[in-house]
């Protein structure tokens, strides 16, 4: 049996400090399967008021080589909690930010903001393999 959690630092351990998205090895590379992970809980603030934004983000990718770890990902949403960003660009980066984590072969982020002045946003962004 293989150590699959033998490179991750974050899972089962605290940390204040985040240091970056993690990734462990995916043990059956050779079958396309979707992985999705998704919380209610992402917040950032609008980069004009300041004032709070909240969405439910859903990430569903194809796996390559590496698969993404979730503490890390709940980690890196933190970051953004008081990053003032416009949905559309943090939509954008979230993807930007999974593909050089994990390389994935396919990966949809969807970003689904509340309501605010009475118009919800939601915003797809995604990735079809080597864009280069």
């Amino acid at each position: 049996m293989t150590d699959d959690a033998s490179g991750l630092s974050l899972l089962g351990n605290s940390t204040d400090e985040f240091e970056g998205l993690e990734a462990f090895e995916n043990l059956n590379p050779e079958r396309d399967y979707t992985v999705t992970l998704a919380t209610d809980e992402f917040t950032c603030v609008c980069p004009k008021t300041g004032q709070p934004d909240f969405a439910t983000v859903t990430i569903t990718y194809i796996p390559d080589k590496r698969i993404l770890e979730s503490k890390s990902l709940k980690l890196y949403f933190q970051t953004y909690r008081n990053t003032g960003v416009f949905h559309e660009h943090v939509t954008n980066i979230i993807l930007n930010d999974l593909v050089e984590a994990i390389h994935p072969r396919w990966c949809r982020v969807q970003a689904d903001f509340g309501v605010r002045g009475g118009i919800s946003i939601t915003v797809e962004a995604e990735y079809t393999g080597n864009q280069d």
